[in-house]
């Protein structure tokens, strides 16, 4: 197949491009930063520099490369600026669906999020309803229903990534608020999912029915759970508890359906993944 892979450059899509490559499928991966096509093309794709906000601009991006399929994974957050990730969700998203039916495209790739699920004890599936209460909301749930659209639309709701290149690397955002103290142990309840095994996902939702899909790992975990651990991994002192009266919040994700499709994580649980993971940040 001919893949156009958007956001190529990201912490997903660089892990991606071999993948596809090695599966035999032709890829080319956009990217709005010029500098960056030297580096698509070492990883084993055409480089096609657009920006996604510019409507005309990917329209013609997509009838030139006529791929058999988009792999959306367009995410705005090096700064942590989540207006700006919001807004790319709503308007890149419009204009890569928009470029796709134009060009007759009939199978998208979504990157999405599984930790907006409406609260409950019970680990949440795909079809319980999302939160729409949380900020995140207005930006996802405009992306999943534009990906709605497209003949064969799958949503890959990936739980918190981690790994070389995150916010959980031992020079990413989390793991600086970690060693300043600035986290504390709690009932909130989070998913996660390594990077890795996100790529791996993307990969094989090529194949998969259109709908959203959880990619999690095996074990859901609150913060009181994995935050020592985590911190132990980075050789930060263990953080202190943010009080035994302290409200749950967040719901686990059930990883049920992605395995009934031929998924299952490589790395089943973060306590393998921080355990492995060197000051590099790099997972064995």
């Amino acid at each position: 197949m001919k893949i156009l892979l958007a956001g190529a450059t990201g912490v997903v899509g660089r892990r991606l491009i071999p993948l596809l490559v090695q599966a035999g499928h032709e890829v080319a991966g956009t990217t709005r930063r010029p500098e960056r096509a030297g580096m698509l093309r070492e990883l084993g794709a055409a480089p096609v520099v657009t920006d996604v906000f510019d409507g005309a601009a990917v329209r013609d991006a997509v009838a030139a490369e006529r791929p058999d399929a988009v792999i959306h994974q367009l995410t705005d957050l090096s700064s942590e600026d989540f207006e700006a990730n919001s807004h790319l969700r709503i308007e890149g998203t419009r204009n890569l669906v928009e470029a796709a039916k134009a060009a007759d495209v009939e199978i998208m790739i979504a990157q999405s999020i599984a930790w907006l699920y409406v609260p409950g004890d019970a680990p949440a599936v795909e079809a319980d309803p999302l939160d729409s209460r949380l900020p995140p909301y207005s930006g996802i749930a405009a992306l999943e229903a534009k990906v709605g659209e497209m003949p064969r639309g799958v949503v890959l709701r990936y739980g918190a990534l981690y790994g070389p290149g995150t916010w959980y690397a031992p020079d990413g955002a989390i793991a600086q608020r970690v060693r300043a103290g600035s986290l504390r142990q709690a009932p909130s309840w989070t998913s996660f999912v390594h990077a890795d095994d996100a790529a791996a996902a993307a990969l094989a939702a090529l194949d998969w029915p259109a709908g959203p899909v959880n990619i999690v790992d095996d074990e859901p975990a609150t913060t009181a759970d994995w935050l020592p651990v985590y911190s132990a991994a980075l050789g930060a002192p263990t953080p202190g508890s943010a009080g035994k009266h302290a409200a749950a919040t967040g719901r686990p994700v059930s990883n049920a359906k992605a395995r009934s499709l031929g998924w299952k994580p490589q790395v089943a649980s973060w306590r393998t993944g921080f355990a492995e993971m060197d000051a590099s940040g790099v997972t064995d």
